[in-house]
């Protein structure tokens, strides 16, 4: 009950390090989302879980400037979770290429958020979401083909990338 922030989603792996399970909250502003991180650090059983819960992770991350917050809703089957690990100075080039990509790219399907880290190594990461893995692949071939995707400009700022899949919990509020 002393949790900070909104509860936006909750998904199992389904590629990746299997057993794990990935939460994205929002936070009204940076003051918040430092007292929840300093209480879950502090706390011996932060998200109500012990007994079950062997590590914690935390990643912070702001949303890309031009893009609205992230709304719970019934939004696909499936979520691509992909993090590009960026080169000095690639962040500003980045979300100048996603700004003038996204128009024609959301058109095929809809991106849930795309963020760049706020601690550790430089880095985005985006969600997609989608009702099958087939469509993924089907929409990601048809974007590249069109000529509309990857943004110009975005894969010359990374070095790294990862991209897992993962499926929203029964109670996650996004689905």
């Amino acid at each position: 009950p002393d949790t900070r922030g909104e509860w936006l989603g909750a998904w199992t792996a389904e590629h990746g390090r299997l057993g794990t399970l990935r939460i994205l909250r929002g936070f009204a502003d940076a003051q918040e989302l430092t007292q929840e991180r300093t209480r879950a650090l502090h706390h011996v059983n932060p998200f109500g879980a012990a007994g079950v819960v062997e590590s914690i992770e935390m990643e912070s991350y702001a949303g890309f400037p031009f893009l609205p917050p992230v709304r719970p809703g019934r939004l696909g089957r499936y979520y691509e979770f992909r993090t590009y690990w960026l080169r000095p100075g690639g962040l500003t080039p980045t979300i100048e290429a996603w700004e003038a990509a996204m128009p024609e790219r959301s058109k095929l399907s809809p991106l849930l958020v795309n963020m760049y880290a706020l601690d550790g190594a430089p880095r985005i990461t985006h969600i997609w979401p989608f009702d099958s893995l087939d469509e993924r692949v089907a929409i990601r071939a048809e974007s590249f083909a069109m000529g509309i995707w990857p943004p110009k400009g975005g894969p010359q700022q990374f070095y790294e990338a990862t991209s897992t899949i993962w499926i929203p919990t029964g109670r996650s509020p996004l689905r």
